[in-house]
């Protein structure tokens, strides 16, 4: 499946006591480059909530390699391992740009839900065949 990349500046209220990112943060940096990446894929909020659903994460193990720092630039690749039934086994990967030293590595399940109950329900084909397609990396700056 195909790996998205995405960049973000790391933020002075970002830093821990020890000047560097706060392990805590990375896990917003995991989010936003999954929702980056499903729109990009044409999949917005808004497309979601006509479908009647969306994804939540339901479990993420991260592993803390290198510090990042305030001004830093990351580069943040995500890409899906796996997608079936109700879930989807995202993978990610944490570099200051330009740059071939991981910081982070990083794996999530998330799960398809019904926004009103918080249920989980099946994944409706359209939202299947759009993580399915296969391209080259993609990148995107925000």
């Amino acid at each position: 499946m195909q790996r998205f990349k995405t960049l973000l500046r790391v933020r002075h209220y970002e830093m821990d006591a020890l000047g560097h990112v706060n392990n805590a943060v990375y896990q917003n940096y995991l989010e936003q480059a999954a929702i980056e990446h499903s729109e990009h894929l044409g999949l917005s909020l808004d497309v979601y909530q006509q479908l009647g659903g969306l994804f939540v994460m339901r479990r993420v193990e991260i592993e803390y390699l290198r510090p990042a720092v305030a001004g830093d630039t990351l580069e943040i690749t995500t890409w899906l391992k796996e997608i079936r039934g109700i879930r989807a086994l995202r993978c990610y990967e944490i570099r200051k740009q330009h740059q071939d030293d991981l910081l982070v590595t990083a794996e999530a399940l998330w799960v398809w839900v019904d926004p009103k109950t918080m249920r989980p329900r099946a994944m409706p084909n359209v939202v299947f065949d759009k993580f399915m397609q296969t391209q080259q990396p993609v990148t995107v700056s925000s």
